[in-house]
């Protein structure tokens, strides 16, 4: 059996990053004993990495870079930007708990689209935070094994999908909500749904 569209698959890997002329770093691990377990083709992974994963077999391992836009795109200036300071209160209070230098916060845009932001910076009136995929800019360089691939039960595409095949990601993200793997130091690193 080898990896195709909606099969559950299971890979440990070490996902690194290296800047010009540094050593690569170690970014996460998914092991053996927290394995990142995903369904093939549905979009919740990045397609290149998915395209790289693509008929491997278990026990097969694999080892590829995705260049940066081929994964999160260039850090993007733009997406630094001041909001202001009445958006993060709670019933009249600044929310100093949650919104602090650091922090990922959760936004939403005008559309409704779910956003993660990174504070940069708080003063009296305003707060910067920082729109980019935590590893924009960065080419992720992927070294592991695929442990397991079988085909989804409905019950699993359900649980994947929110309620089918068609329905696309459902939210899910690197933001945890996947599972305990994905990012976010970069959800996984992979995953597409942003």
């Amino acid at each position: 059996m080898s990896i195709t569209e909606k099969m559950i698959v299971t890979v440990s890997y070490d996902l690194y990053v290296q800047a010009e002329n540094e050593k690569p770093e170690l970014m996460e691990s998914a092991t053996a004993e927290k394995p990142l377990v995903f369904c093939f083709g549905i979009g919740m992974m990045l397609p290149k990495f998915e395209e790289e994963l693509k008929n491997k077999k278990v026990g097969d391992a694999f080892d590829f870079t995705l260049a940066c836009n081929d994964a999160y795109g260039e850090y993007n200036d733009e997406h630094v930007i001041d909001l202001p300071k009445s958006v993060f209160e709670v019933d009249g209070k600044f929310d100093d708990e949650m919104v602090a230098v650091g922090n990922i916060i959760p936004l939403m845009d005008a559309d409704g689209n779910r956003l993660n932001a990174e504070v940069l910076e708080i003063n009296e009136s305003s707060v910067s935070v920082d729109l980019n995929h935590p590893l924009a800019g960065e080419n992720l360089h992927f070294v592991g094994k695929v442990i397991d691939i079988h085909v989804a039960s409905e019950e699993e595409m359900a649980a994947y999908t929110g309620g089918g095949c068609s329905s696309g990601c459902g939210g899910c993200c690197s933001d945890g909500d996947c599972n305990d793997n994905d990012q976010e130091s970069s959800g996984c690193g992979s995953c597409g749904c942003n």
